[in-house]
């Protein structure tokens, strides 16, 4: 082998091991979080949703349909007309100062995919916040719509109780959480959850990590229901090690319900049968896919699932912020809008950042 090439393979070599060793730093951000210790792996199996070392669904729910795999999604994709995923316009919005807000008054605000801040019963919540302008482990992968990016941790008011669904980077934003963690209380989520949080300041404490069904009874007469979703966990290559969950807020004049992500499932009519009737629901009904047919809903299964839990109000989840499908940035509100033609309960799709007050939702408008 001559000088030359011997050269050239050493700099190849030194390049290819600069790179592992750049990516293997990377990835000891704390964004990427920890898995549940050795520890908490003993009290994560007494669930009877954990076995055989993961979480598992009520039902059969494969990540993907059947003939699909993640090179036939990622070589779908890249072949795919990109056209139209994104609004070309920044969106329309309704941005108010949430700290000025009465809170005697019942109210939800979409904060845009599924992030809500809401108000009940005299307290302050925070479901699924994401404040940053993308939801990826790598910069830029995937970014926020032009205007949906309203509010900072810094404009909120102190928060009585975050909750989360679940680790996926569009719903657990490390940059988001950090920054809030002086204004929180509590945080509620999934069994497994709690190593984040721990991991990013908060005290083990204020760190409620509970299994479906149950349920967390508060001095101010807040009742918070963890209930079952059909999707999946995993924030890097291993899944299911953490728990997804709904929620289900309950006062005595009062029932709200946050899907998170998940499929259509049986779990809508058991949680109607035993909670509803329901003032209020957000479900996810965007980012759907026949290739990922179990792990979220269509705008018809949507309009199904509120139904099932007989709701007075629908309100739309995982859309109009992200692109993470092939379809039309707009398209899940047009079929939602269709979809509930002739079901009984009022749909409400506001504005990001617009109050709907539950006395008084206001009517639908088609801003997009």
């Amino acid at each position: 082998m001559n000088k030359k090439v011997k050269h050239v393979l050493l700099a190849i070599i030194a390049v290819i091991v600069v790179g592992i060793i750049a990516g293997w730093a990377y990835l000891q951000h704390p964004k990427f979080g920890q898995l549940p210790s050795e520890e908490a792996m003993t009290v994560l199996e007494r669930s009877p949703n954990h076995r055989d070392g993961q979480f598992h669904n009520l039902m059969e729910t494969p990540a993907l349909s059947d003939g699909e795999s993640v090179f036939s999604v990622l070589w779908d994709n890249a072949r795919a007309d990109r056209d139209g995923l994104r609004p070309n316009v920044p969106l329309p919005s309704a941005k108010s100062d949430l700290r000025t807000y009465d809170l005697q008054e019942d109210l939800v605000v979409w904060l845009g995919h599924s992030s809500y801040y809401v108000q009940l019963n005299g307290r302050r919540l925070l479901i699924d916040p994401v404040f940053s302008r993308n939801a990826a482990p790598i910069p830029f992968a995937n970014q926020a719509f032009e205007g949906t990016t309203l509010y900072s941790a810094d404009e909120m008011p102190p928060i009585d109780y975050v909750l989360i669904t679940h680790d996926h980077w569009d719903h657990l934003d490390y940059p988001t959480l950090k920054a809030l963690e002086p204004k929180v209380d509590y945080v509620i989520t999934g069994l497994g959850m709690e190593t984040y949080f721990e991991q990013w300041g908060y005290a083990p404490d204020r760190i409620h990590a509970q299994d479906w069904n149950d349920v967390l009874t508060f001095d101010d007469g807040l009742r918070i229901h963890v209930l079952p979703a059909r999707h999946y966990s995993g924030r890097l290559l291993t899944r299911n090690q953490t728990l997804w969950v709904s929620f289900a807020l309950e006062t005595s004049e009062r029932r709200l319900y946050f899907s998170g992500d998940s499929g259509y499932g049986e779990h809508f009519t058991e949680i109607g049968q035993r909670l509803g009737d329901f003032d209020l629901v957000a479900l996810d009904h965007g980012q759907y896919d026949p290739r990922w047919a179990h792990i979220h809903m269509t705008p018809e299964e949507a309009s199904h699932a509120a139904d099932d839990l007989n709701t007075r109000l629908l309100m739309p989840g995982h859309a109009g912020r992200f692109a993470l499908a092939q379809h039309r940035w707009d398209e899940p509100f047009e079929r939602l809008v269709r979809a509930s033609e002739t079901h009984r309960y009022q749909l409400v799709i506001p504005l990001i950042g617009q109050v709907v007050a539950l006395d008084a939702p206001p009517a639908l408008q088609p801003w997009w």
